[in-house]
């Protein structure tokens, strides 16, 4: 007579039909998914994560002719998209921001019809104005000047900018009593303000690549 199959034995890797879960594989697969999942615990517990949203998967470029704003402070954060996928990003405070002949540009590509650009500008005339603005940049580019500024200051620590401007303990970070910044290029993931004044708005879409750098 045949001998029973021990049934406190998994199946192997080798069994292919039965409809048995091939644990090896299933482990494999399951595990970065769990280490993400633990991640973005980790982050939102230490309060990492910068943007309150999940943002695109597309950067937008913003220009200004000037910037001039109180109570600055910078630190490294990550933003976090919707696939659950970090984005380490530079978070830009300032708790108080005017903005002078303000663009904002994204550039989306679409099948057939191929790029199509969406255009923003403001603040020709009377400036552009933000309270407790958050930009979550990858690069930033102008001719800046601070005034009693702080560099090094560990990110849990800041409090120059806006209340909720804080970083990680142990990280770099820098903050300043006032920033001052000309011609300025931003590419960015996501902008977040209390209040976002636009004087003078005008949005337009065109077809083809239309930045404002």
């Amino acid at each position: 007579m045949a001998h029973s199959p021990h049934l406190s034995e998994p199946p192997g890797d080798d069994v292919r039909n039965g409809g048995r879960v091939r644990w090896r594989r299933f482990a494999l697969l399951t595990v970065p998914a769990v280490a993400v999942t633990a991640g973005l615990g980790i982050a939102l517990a230490q309060g990492a994560l910068a943007a309150s949203f999940a943002v695109s998967g597309q950067q937008f470029k913003v220009s200004a002719k000037s910037l001039t704003g109180e109570g600055f402070a910078q630190y490294g954060s990550v933003d976090v998209n919707a696939r659950q996928e970090l984005i380490p990003v530079a978070v830009t405070a300032i708790r108080e921001a005017k903005l002078h002949s303000l663009c904002q540009s994204v550039v989306t590509t679409l099948p057939v019809i191929g790029d199509i650009s969406l255009n923003l500008t403001a603040g020709q005339k009377a400036p552009v104005e933000a309270s407790n603005l958050f930009v979550d940049a990858t690069q930033l580019a102008g001719d800046a000047v601070f005034t009693n500024l702080e560099i090094g200051r560990d990110a849990s620590t800041l409090d120059k900018g806006p209340a909720d401007a804080q970083g990680m303990q142990d990280l770099f970070a820098q903050q300043a009593d006032s920033v001052s910044i000309g011609n300025l290029q931003q590419t960015a993931w996501a902008t977040n303000a209390g209040t976002f004044k636009l004087s003078g708005l005008n949005m337009n879409i065109s077809k083809g690549k239309k930045e404002c750098f």
